[in-house]
């Protein structure tokens, strides 16, 4: 039987760049580990957002000399559904067609997080693993994500959200939010992954500062009452009957978990399972899996909860490409599930191909 070919692509042009490619590197060891049902190909978009054909080692997809290496080639991902994939640009000038099985979008934050992508692959008609589409866009939206929840009964916190051209009204907005939320408040971009971006306003001039400093990000945003309590997280994977992993719990070294508590502080902790009676656990899951399939989801996601000291369980946010770092939630909560590294990879896999109607021979 022919080995599938695996397209991992990874970098971007997002602010998530450098922990996308940490992300790859993790994920192509993992799919190598089932060498022999699998073949990666690994497609990296630069800072730039040049595409490339790259051949060298992992660990330079890591640290990030990948962009150097002197075999790299231009390619582009084919729209069209003939070339099931890339079409690779030749040093002599002419080109090939490299066809690939599934693509394995391993893209943080926008244009890899956010629908954009997945509706190239969408168009070109190529199974790819993650969320389509719409779910990715109705996730990645924070504002649209608290929509759809409350709509389906899933409690978040209390919000409200801005666009750019509100800045003219930033006086009024600002006491509406005093009024409904008040302080300390979160102030966040819309479409930005990975807390990159986010503040937290104790006052008015805080305030200010964090919502005109998040419109650089993005042109919409949203400010959240502040919910105190624990954080929590749960892995979900599956399309139809999708399965959610044990809750796994995080201990910040920042005042809130944000970029640089997520993957630059040692002094960050996680547990699993998470250190909340099992009722709790068991109520976490119910509600990742209601969320999950409420949001349209397929494939993989994290789904984020606060548990508030008035043990109320509230959905923070859904990540739909959450990371794959060594030290990321998400392979951790389910490798303790009983599912290694490798299958994981292999499970997504299979949940991409199971989901497209693609008639392959």
């Amino acid at each position: 039987m022919a080995k599938l070919k695996i397209a991992v692509v990874f970098g971007g042009k997002s602010n998530e760049h450098d922990v996308s490619v940490v992300s790859a590197a993790h994920v192509i060891r993992s799919i190598n580990e089932n060498s022999d049902r699998y073949e990666v190909i690994c497609i990296g978009i630069t800072k730039k957002g040049h595409w490339l054909r790259y051949m060298g080692s992992t660990e330079d997809i890591e640290n990030g000399k990948w962009t150097d290496h002197p075999d790299n080639l231009a390619c582009i991902f084919s729209p069209d559904p003939v070339h099931r994939g890339f079409i690779q640009l030749e040093e002599d000038g002419s080109y090939s067609n490299i066809k690939v099985d599934v693509v394995f979008p391993v893209l943080h934050g926008k244009n890899g997080e956010d629908g954009t992508i997945q509706g190239i692959f969408q168009m070109a008609e190529v199974p790819f693993v993650g969320c389509d589409l719409i779910s990715s866009a109705c996730c990645m939206d924070k504002d649209v994500t608290h929509t759809i929840l409350e709509a389906h009964g899933i409690k978040t916190a209390k919000w409200i959200s801005m666009i750019y051209r509100d800045l003219a009204e930033l006086d009024e907005k600002c006491a509406l939010m005093e009024k409904k939320l008040g302080y300390p408040m979160y102030v966040k971009p819309a479409n930005c992954g990975s807390s990159v971006g986010i503040s937290k306003a104790h006052d008015l001039e805080e305030l200010k500062a964090g919502i005109k400093a998040a419109f650089t990000h993005d042109q919409k945003v949203v400010v959240e009452q502040e919910v105190k309590g624990v954080e929590l997280e749960c892995a979900v994977m599956g399309n139809d009957t999708p399965f959610a992993s044990t809750v796994g719990q995080i201990a910040a070294a920042n005042e809130f978990y944000d970029y640089d508590a997520k993957y630059n502080n040692a002094a960050s902790k996680t547990y699993i399972p998470a250190m909340v009676d099992e009722k709790v656990i068991e109520e976490v899951r119910d509600v990742a899996v209601r969320a999950f399939k409420a949001m349209g989801c397929g494939g993989l996601a994290r789904v984020d909860f606060f548990l508030s000291d008035k043990g109320e369980v509230i959905l923070n946010e859904i990540n739909t490409l959450p990371g794959h770092t060594k030290i990321s939630m998400y392979p951790k909560l389910m490798e303790h599930a009983g599912i290694s590294y490798a299958e994981q990879e292999d499970r997504l896999i299979k949940l991409a191909l199971d989901r497209s109607e693609v008639d392959y021979e």
